[in-house]
């Protein structure tokens, strides 16, 4: 993560976090506001379905004319004209009749449009007539559209045990309620269960879903938290009236009721983009600011680890700490060049001891027997059985001068690099074989089982290089092994090959597989050898792309296993 990155974050979270508890009650308020709002909206349609039930209840005292029509009904004298009376006092009655105590129309006055479109009024049928003249209560009925009005019919029980009969236009009473507005979206519309709209000529009436509207009157809560229109989406309230199956409904465009709170929301985000764009530009700022001495250092520091200790940091763009920082630091990389040139110094010197004093012995020896074989042959002292013998011994001696020489050259090809393997398929099974082959006299004559447990297992490497590591290694173990057995095995894994070398002999201790690897270094040195096979050998394997471990007790033998990758397709 970038410097910018982490202070843009930081800059963030010190702005930010403070906020969280702002912005979690902003959004409770917001919630409770709605709420408010559509309470707004139910307390103003409660208002309206008051008013309609005092409509209503005025309707009652409207009818006092209703007695004398009981009056002239007993007297049998024909209501008409009181009824007419009544039409021309009441502009909102559309039409007046009086019905039998039965339910049969007896007499009717009206709008004769009115008149044309209503049949004779038969009630007869209608269970509800005894309970009314039981109660003489007025009753109202539900809405109904009549020459694109809105009517409801009432029945009020006469004295003389008729009734009267009427329709009653609810235009003005509407026109009125329409007249009221929320905002310039939101109106007052009466309407039926069924989602029918009552509307004026004048009044826009949405497209409403009707099922959403009956879905929101059989609820419980009056609150209309949401209601689409093919454009536009509407929230408000609802109140039932005293009309039956009549509902009083304020709706408003959502996007206007809830404008406060939309821009609210507006200003909080534009709030938060400001914080950010100055965190953005503070970050930036200061990881200007903080990134070229830091960036100057960490190179610098990568340069130090690899080796390089000219690179000097130009104290000039330090500010603050960091110029101190920087001058440190160049006064350190000058004292480890310093140090650093002794400590080469002084490793070399040691080096060059470490390298005389493990080789000079081993080539001492040899050259020692053969200057003194030299000599007893020059003198002429001796059979031809001991000269054929004392041949043979320089010869060995030669070998072995011969492989010391070659051990060392190949650290030197190692250090510089230059030790690449020639990669081709091998079988390993046969590379084992020919070691076995080699090294078996060598075995029988220290009376140690040399088992093979190699099949064929063909892999990519350099055939002498790895038939070297493993000469190596059973040499050793067959060296390390008074009685028992040395085994070598093969298998491979689904990334991995292994060959490992096994065996039964003195085992290594934990302080000495920290030395087993290094060059010149020899754990036993009652034992032949230069201290540099196993060295050469994990350089080997490690020049193969693989490893070279060992897995051993003190006195419970060793194992020591090459891995090498398989290479991909």
């Amino acid at each position: 993560m970038s410097l910018f990155s982490k202070l843009f974050k930081l800059f963030l979270a010190v702005v930010l976090i403070p906020m969280v508890p702002l912005v979690l009650l902003l959004a409770y308020y917001q919630i409770h506001l709605k709420d408010n709002i559509l309470e707004t909206h139910a307390n103003l349609a409660q208002i309206v379905s008051s008013s309609l039930n005092q409509h209503i209840e005025d309707l009652s005292w409207r009818l006092s004319f209703a007695q004398n029509i009981s009056e002239y009904l007993q007297q049998k004298k024909d209501p008409k004209n009181l009824l007419q009376e009544a039409l021309v006092a009441n502009p909102d009655f559309l039409m007046l009749a009086v019905l039998s105590g039965e339910g049969k129309e007896l007499y009717r006055v009206g709008n004769p449009d009115i008149l044309r479109q209503l049949p004779k009024i038969d009630l007869t049928a209608d269970e509800t007539l005894p309970l009314l003249a039981k109660a003489k209560q007025l009753s109202v009925s539900s809405f109904d559209v009549t020459a694109g009005r809105p009517i409801s019919e009432f029945i009020y029980p006469l004295p003389n045990g008729d009734f009267l009969y009427g329709i009653l236009s609810f235009f003005s009473f509407l026109a009125r309620v329409q007249e009221q507005s929320i905002g310039s979206t939101g109106h007052i519309y009466i309407m039926d269960q069924a989602g029918q709209i009552y509307t004026s000529e004048y009044q826009y009436k949405p497209d409403f879903d009707t099922a959403a509207l009956q879905k929101a009157f059989s609820r419980s809560n009056r609150l209309i938290t949401q209601l689409k229109t093919p454009q536009d989406t509407y929230v408000g309230a609802y109140a039932p009236t005293p009309i039956l199956g009549a509902y009083v409904a304020v709706l408003q465009l959502k996007r206007e009721a809830y404008r406060s709170i939309y821009y609210t929301n507006i200003i909080l985000a534009l709030f938060l983009l400001t914080i950010a764009t100055l965190s953005y530009f503070g970050a930036l700022t200061f990881a200007e600011r903080l990134g070229e001495p830091i960036e100057a250092l960490s190179h610098a520091a990568q340069e130090v680890s690899h080796g390089n200790l000219d690179n000097k940091i130009d104290e000039d763009i330090g500010w603050g700490e960091f110029k101190g920082l920087i001058a440190s630091f160049n006064k350190m990389t000058e004292d480890l060049k310093d140090y650093q040139a002794l400590q080469l110094r002084t490793q070399v010197s040691e080096m060059k001891e470490q390298v005389f004093r493990a080789v000079a012995h081993d080539l001492r020896a040899p050259l020692l027997g053969l200057q003194g074989y030299l000599h007893i042959l020059k003198s002429g002292k001796i059979t031809e059985g001991e000269k054929k013998q004392y041949l043979e011994l320089m010869s060995q001696a030669a070998r072995n001068l011969s492989a010391l020489l070659e051990d060392v050259l190949d650290v030197s090809r190692v250090e510089a690099g230059i030790l690449a393997p020639q990669k081709q398929k091998v079988d390993v099974a046969e590379i084992v074989r020919q070691v076995v082959d080699t090294l078996a006299p060598v075995a029988a004559e220290k009376k140690i089982r040399l088992e093979n447990n190699v099949s064929s297992l063909v892999l990519s490497a350099d055939s002498k290089l790895l038939q070297r590591v493993i000469t190596n290694l059973v040499s050793n173990a067959i060296k390390f092994t008074d009685q028992g057995f040395v085994r070598i095995c093969a298998n491979e894994a689904e990334k991995c090959y292994f060959i490992t070398v096994a065996d039964s002999g003195i085992g290594i201790t934990e302080a000495e597989k920290k030395e087993l690897f290094q060059k010149y270094r020899q754990l036993h040195t009652d034992r032949p050898g230069f201290g540099l096979g196993l060295f050469i050998s994990r350089q080997i394997v490690e020049a193969h792309g693989g490893k070279l471990e060992v897995d051993s007790q003190a006195g419970q033998g060793s194992t020591f296993t090459i891995s090498l990758p398989k290479e991909k397709k």
